[in-house]
């Protein structure tokens, strides 16, 4: 005698009543949230549209060409890109040994990347000073003994920006280096290639999406540094002087002319939004 086959379970019935599957997260619309919502929306558009309304358009183009004016952008340019290529280099491995291998206080190693992130800028401007200062730590045998004097310097703003900086790129290539899939390196070694080979031809093709997410984000925050700059760098025009640091003066002297400079950063960081589009942003 044949035994008879377990009758099969029906399946739930929808909220109409049918057999189809009940979708997650569907209900009412959450109307409760829509006003604070909107309220946070234009307390962040707000400012960017009183910016853009009240923008000298008329005088944009001589304001720009002013020669101070284009010597803090140059400078700005240029030393948030030195900074970025410095972060690279030493940030990438950083990332790769918090991600990828266990060692004694690495718990504390990644609060010691991290803490510049939410440290206020001066206070690390304040920290660069009394390291690297003439006096300071390291600073008084760079004087004594190689006669190098680093604050209030260019390089001094270079300093500063990857201060501030570079915890973004490490911790966007370390997030990136723990979702990667590791089969692909281990089938690499099988076939003996060696850990150099590895890193250069699998694991960062894997994950360069998140270093050139970084990068920018870096770069970005780079060019916007003002506080950790000003203190340990001052504001020397043709120097040290960036445009954060020549909006904050000419908005004492000549506000039109703060409202030219920040528009500039403001379209900067527009077009690094556009730029990273949201492959880049999820790898972060």
């Amino acid at each position: 005698m044949r035994a008879s086959a377990p009758p099969e379970r029906a399946a739930p019935a929808g909220p109409r009543g049918g057999g189809g599957p009940v979708r997650a997260g569907a209900g009412r619309f959450p109307w409760l949230l829509v006003l604070p919502a909107l309220g946070g929306l234009v307390f962040l558009a707000l400012p960017l549209a009183g910016l853009l309304l009240r923008a000298p358009w008329a005088t944009l183009g001589p304001r720009l060409a002013d020669p101070a004016i284009r010597s803090a952008l140059l400078l700005s340019l240029t030393t948030a890109t030195a900074a970025t290529a410095i972060a690279l280099v030493l940030g990438v491995p950083l990332a790769w040994l918090l991600a990828r291998t266990a060692f004694p206080g690495r718990r504390v190693v990644r609060a010691l990347v991290t803490v510049p992130m939410v440290m206020p800028p001066v206070v690390g401007g304040v920290a660069l000073l009394l390291v690297l200062g003439r006096r300071g730590v390291v600073g008084q045998y760079l004087d004594g003994w190689f006669g190098v004097s680093l604050p209030f310097t260019t390089a001094a703003v270079v300093l500063a920006q990857v201060f501030v900086a570079m915890p973004f790129l490490v911790v966007s290539v370390e997030g990136a280096l723990r979702g990667a899939d590791r089969r692909y390196e281990d089938a690499a070694a099988t076939l003996g290639a060696t850990r150099a080979t590895i890193f250069r031809r699998v694991t960062l093709p894997m994950v360069l999406p998140g270093v050139l997410a970084g990068a920018v984000l870096c770069w970005a925050r780079a060019l916007g540094e003002f506080g950790a700059t000003i203190t340990f760098a001052g504001n020397l025009p043709g120097q040290t002087q960036t445009m954060p640091i020549a909006v904050y003066l000419e908005m004492q002297r000549d506000p039109d002319t703060a409202i030219v400079l920040s528009l500039v950063l403001l379209l900067v960081s527009i077009g690094i939004l556009l730029g990273l589009r949201d492959r880049w942003v999820r790898a972060l």
